[in-house]
């Protein structure tokens, strides 16, 4: 079984005015917060961890009750490579599932995707990808998949949706306090153990007012 976090500590600038009095994950859509669809993707994870910073109180009373480690970064936003450096002394085993809460998704669930083709001997990172037609939004970093599932760098490529799962390992031995899981993923590309496993569904990136509606829209097409 493997453990999951899920990132929902950030200040949300992009989603402003919606994040004033609330953190990104408590933004609706389609008459659910944010978070939900993120704990919906990893369900089935154990333990599931999220951490918290921003206009903390109402997530973490949303999330009550429910089983998960919740993580306060009470006087610094770690970022995500430090965030999970933080919390993995709640997250046991080799390898953390992680995502961001301010995504939409269809089709299977992430995490059955990406735990469906993690190979631990051929990879050190494994990063869940979408092509350009299915993806709404602004999107991440884009790379090309080999025929082994290696990832390169290329600018027309496939998007990278933010979701993985990376060695504990790795970023347990980081010196720093503060960092990007993203630097982490990309120094494993030269030794050919940052991989990729492309989503078959469709994916949302939520992070502006203004990509609500797309979401929504998107959510309406599920049978």
């Amino acid at each position: 079984m493997m453990p999951a976090m899920v990132f929902a500590a950030g200040l949300g600038t992009r989603m402003r005015p919606l994040t004033n009095d609330r953190p990104k994950a408590m933004v609706n859509v389609a008459g659910r917060p944010l978070i939900d669809y993120a704990l919906d993707q990893v369900a089935g994870a154990a333990p599931i961890a999220v951490n918290l910073h921003h206009c903390a109180a109402p997530l973490r009373d949303h999330m009550a009750g429910r089983g998960l480690t919740l993580i306060e970064e009470r006087h610094t936003l770690l970022e995500t490579g430090g965030g999970l450096k933080n919390a993995l002394p709640h997250l046991p085993g080799e390898a953390v599932l992680t995502t961001n809460s301010d995504s939409i998704w269809t089709g299977p669930t992430l995490r059955a995707t990406l735990t469906g083709a993690w190979d631990p001997a051929r990879m050190d990172v494994l990063m869940l990808m979408v092509p350009a037609e299915r993806a709404l939004g602004k999107g991440g970093r884009r790379f090309t998949l080999s025929e082994d599932g290696a990832l390169s760098r290329n600018d027309e490529g496939l998007i990278a949706t933010g979701a993985a799962i990376t060695k504990s390992a790795l970023v347990a031995r980081d010196p720093r306090e503060i960092f990007s899981l993203v630097d982490t993923w990309l120094a494993r590309m030269p030794e050919g153990r940052l991989h990729g496993v492309i989503h078959p569904g469709r994916w949302a990136d939520v992070g502006t007012p203004e990509a609500i509606p797309r979401a929504e829209t998107l959510l309406e097409r599920v049978p």
